[in-house]
């Protein structure tokens, strides 16, 4: 027998001392509970011992929220969002595979003992004592312990500033830390979580709580992840290798292909070696035969990684990217969610929600090949995009949206892909706006109504230049050169406000402007919603330009004051959820749609009347009509050359709203042809098929009413111009005035002049 030196047999008497008094202290846990160790000193009293911090209780962990949408009249995810990518479930939903393979490797006496395996807490501790290294031992219900004090660290502290991260860096470095206090702080607390909570509840807690490896926690998210599976129909082989990659998340983790010392080339080497030793507890215990040891050993690990997104991008694949984008926007300023923006962002990555949307799916799909068949994702050398969205009239709900490029979380470059979505405000990831042209014409109709004119007055047409004191503001003071005005196609001396309206006259409207108070004009556009998409970069202008759509409204708005003229005047906040539930299945409150009685329901007839001439022959929007028959009213816009497009149209049913311009630049759609397709009809060939379609899925709209009589006025007979084409108002095809030279960059660039004192053509 070789002679111990000196030092091993003082190291070993260190040892047993050290293992004496550890042993002291555990029996002093275990049997006498009036004494327990807390943190690094002691503590007494059974009341002391028996409590347990509330973090420690068994909750629901961070959970992912997903997004869904319906298609074909089921409901389909769009996204999920998370800190942890981690969905609960119950025991009963878990493979008796997982149970038992997380019991036989991690703790074998789980169910015969009590909080803490004495065995492999001894054989650590004379590990630690004698190797000067804190060992394992721990039981299943210590291991949870643990990650519950991991998971505090990660979710108390904001670790967005760098005191907070400095702040969770110390909380794990103390809750991890390889010290005897640490370890019997976890034996304390895991005594306390079983006096409280079954063993049944322990183990689902921890299989949901676990990590195996980056973002993924919990065992369902694991068996999706990593196998596209669920964790109920999991079996031995794939059960064995979840449970082996526990051992060590990040090194056992089957995610890295190209992993030299764990990948695709050795058949994921050091897992496998886990895994199977996992198997061979399994047997041991008798839960597996040998024959099924042998089958599950004889099985490469084969993983099926199936990307569990966080944020937007999955919900591409049903061109649904921008709308997800909404949607998350919407929630996070939600303050229905929460008081502050980080409860609301802590609420959508970790509070397990559900989130069911308004949007149709299967008329998502057609809008967006509609738009795709004439407006590419890019086209060279300039800078062009398309949108579209529909609202439903009376509950504000969004149920499409679609644009041309393909959604980029984190692009803002206009190559085909981009983050920014034209249909919306700037602060819900949207552009600045576009000038809408003479889409905006039907709130100087509404405050011609207001003041008592009528349809059937006769206005000059002839006036090309208006001195601004021709105007009036009672809201701001106005000044300035004379405001020039033109139209792209001759017209009479004069004409009916009707006549003017379908064929969008720019002098008439102009003529309009000066018998009323440009104030009115403004207050009937913002009363129906009407706001800039970006304060900031463009603010609201009121000078005679604004009769002719010199602001910059984002598409989504436009839909929404269209949807509330054809709605009795009534015009509804714009909502893209329709309920979300919690974890539970209960029922979260979210801000509602809110309507508002933003013109009397009287006005919007008189609007509804003036604009259904638009879609028909003779009207500057002809050419969209999708000849179904259906009520319909309607307004074109174009800007100066025809650089920002517009065809905004409701029934009462359905509203929508489509935009076609420049991004950024001044190419003029007049001179421009995409696809072979003469640039200023791109609008109304694509609506031609959506509004088909969306009429198509809101069957049932009703004609609108007639205004009152006072409202159409008697019949006046326009003088006739020897120099116009169009004496009777009967053209077809018809451009319609444009706004201003200004221009919105959709990335969040202003360009161009800003047209505050702008020409509108049509």
């Amino acid at each position: 027998m070789p002679r111990l030196s000196a030092p091993r047999i003082l190291g070993a008497l260190i040892g047993f001392t050290g293992l004496s008094v550890v042993a002291g202290v555990l029996v002093a846990i275990l049997f006498v509970p009036s004494v327990a160790v807390a943190g690094e000193g002691v503590v007494t009293g059974v009341k002391t011992f028996n409590s347990l911090p509330s973090y420690l209780q068994i909750t629901q962990p961070a959970q992912a929220s997903s997004i869904y949408a319906k298609k074909g009249g089921q409901e389909v995810k769009l996204a999920s969002f998370y800190v942890e990518n981690r969905t609960d479930v119950t025991l009963e939903n878990m493979s008796k595979y997982v149970q038992e393979s997380t019991i036989d490797t991690e703790d074998p006496r789980y169910y015969k003992e009590g909080a803490i395996d004495v065995q492999g807490t001894i054989r650590g501790v004379l590990a630690t004592t004698l190797g000067h290294d804190v060992q394992g031992g721990s039981s299943i219900t210590q291991q949870y312990v643990k990650n519950v004090l991991v998971q505090r660290c990660a979710q108390e502290y904001d670790q967005t500033t760098q005191k907070g991260l400095e702040q969770a860096q110390n909380c794990y470095a103390q809750v991890t830390a390889t010290t005897p206090a640490r370890k019997l702080r976890e034996m304390r607390y895991a005594i306390g979580v079983e006096k409280r909570y079954s063993k049944h509840d322990i183990l689902q807690s921890y299989l949901n709580l676990v990590g195996f490896g980056g973002t993924v926690y919990g065992v369902q998210a694991a068996s999706e992840y990593y196998f596209d599976n669920s964790a109920k129909d999991l079996p031995v082989y794939q059960a064995a290798t979840l449970t082996a990659i526990l051992n060590n998340p990040q090194n056992l983790r089957i995610d890295q292909p190209g992993n030299k010392a764990n990948g695709a080339a050795n058949g994921y080497a050091l897992t496998k070696a886990r895994r199977d030793y996992v198997l061979g507890r399994m047997y041991k215990v008798g839960d597996i035969t040998k024959a099924e040891l042998d089958a599950a050993v004889a099985k490469p690990i084969i993983p099926h990684i199936t990307a569990q997104s966080n944020g937007c991008a999955t919900a591409g694949a049903y061109d649904a990217g921008y709308f997800c984008n909404y949607v998350e926007a919407a929630l996070k300023a939600d303050t229905a969610l929460g008081a502050t923006q980080a409860d609301r962002n802590e609420k959508l990555t970790e509070g397990g929600l559900s989130v069911y949307t308004t949007l149709n799916l299967d008329l998502q799909a057609k809008s967006q090949a509609a738009l795709s068949a004439y407006m590419p994702t890019s086209v060279p050398g300039l800078n062009l995009g398309a949108s579209n969205v529909a609202v439903e009239p009376g509950t504000g709900r969004i149920v499409t949206m679609v644009q041309n490029t393909k959604f980029n979380e984190t692009s803002t470059a206009q190559t085909g892909s981009t983050s920014v979505n034209y249909n919306t405000d700037h602060a819900y990831g949207g552009s600045q706006g576009f000038q809408t042209g003479s889409s905006f014409k039907v709130f100087t109709l509404a405050a011609w109504l207001e003041a008592g004119h009528t349809l059937n007055e006769s206005v000059s047409t002839t006036q090309h230049s208006l001195p601004i004191s021709e105007f009036h503001n009672s809201c701001y003071g106005i000044g300035g050169p004379p405001w020039n005005v033109s139209n792209a196609d001759p017209a009479p001396a004069s004409m009916t406000v009707e006549a003017a309206t379908a064929e969008s006259v720019n002098t008439a409207f102009a003529d309009m402007g000066t018998k009323l108070d440009l104030c009115d004009i403004s207050k009937a556009a913002q009363g129906m919603g009407i706001h800039p998409a970006d304060t900031t970069a463009n603010p609201w202008v009121e000078t005679p330009s604004m009769i002719l759509g010199v602001n910059y409204i984002s598409p989504l708005s436009m839909a929404t004051a269209y949807a509330g003229i054809a709605n009795n005047g009534v015009w509804c906040t714009p909502v893209a959820v329709d309920k979300v539930l919690d974890q539970h299945g209960n029922v979260v409150k979210t801000t509602p749609t809110k309507c508002t009685q933003g013109m009397s329901a009287d006005i919007a007839h008189g609007i509804a009347y003036a604009t259904k001439g638009v879609l028909q022959a003779g009207g500057t929007g002809a050419a969209a009509n999708p000849g179904d028959g259906v009520p319909i009213l309607a307004k074109t816009g174009t800007t100066d050359a025809a650089v920002q497009n517009w065809l905004v149209t409701s029934t009462t049913k359905i509203a929508q709203a489509t935009w076609v311009g420049n991004i950024s630049g001044q190419a003029g759609f007049y001179h421009t042809y995409v696809n072979g397709v003469y640039g200023y009809s791109l609008k109304f060939y694509m609506d031609k098929q959506i509004i088909r379609d969306l009429n198509a899925a809101y069957p049932g709209a009703t004609a609108f009413p007639d205004p009152p009589a006072s409202e159409i006025g008697v019949v006046q007979k326009p003088a006739t111009d020897p120099n116009s084409t169009d004496k009777n108002g009967t053209s077809n095809g018809k451009t319609d005035g444009g706004t201003s030279n200004g221009n919105s960059n959709g990335n969040g660039n202003s360009n161009g002049n800003g047209g505050k004192n702008g020409t509108p053509t049509h």
